[in-house]
């Protein structure tokens, strides 16, 4: 039988963290209300060792959220196998209304999009954060995957 090649593929904390810095776009999955899994394309930033998103207060996966707050969060790239690498981050989510929390995480996603930031853009995050929760996912449990790591020859061609 073949050699087991999972822990070889296995991310770092360190390049969990950086992989997580620099992608911005996720599935975000929460549990509807008949128990099937609702997933969501979602912007979002890792900051202080968690996820966080904003989403309108009416959405879905927030009504989802109040009822249930298990969710996950799965990022991944490559078009290739041996540069696929993704991080699926799973556990509870927490749900923020104040304005300091959501200025926080208006301002980190807007540094994602738009680089370092610059407080001419505040009026627009003010804006954007209007009727708006803020959503911090603190890891559970993470799992984590980069084929980079694979030698050459060690994984299918097509």
């Amino acid at each position: 039988m073949g050699e087991n090649l999972r822990a070889r593929v296995v991310m770092t904390d360190h390049e969990i963290d950086a992989y997580l810095s620099v992608h911005r776009a996720a599935t975000m999955a929460t549990i509807g209300p008949e128990g099937l899994i609702h997933q969501v394309a979602m912007y979002f930033a890792w900051f202080d060792g968690a996820v966080h998103v904003l989403s309108k207060a009416k959405a879905q996966k927030v009504v989802n959220l109040r009822r249930d707050p298990r969710c996950s969060l799965h990022v991944e790239s490559g078009a290739h196998y041996d540069e696929l690498a993704g991080v699926n981050v799973a556990g509870r989510a927490e749900l923020f209304d104040d304005l300091s929390t959501l200025l926080r995480i208006g301002i980190a996603l807007n540094e994602r999009q738009h680089g370092p930031w610059d407080e001419s853009r505040r009026p627009a995050v003010e804006n954007v954060i209007r009727n708006r929760v803020g959503v911090r996912l603190t890891p559970e449990r993470i799992v984590s995957w980069d084929h980079g790591k694979l030698p050459k020859g060690s994984y299918p061609t097509q």
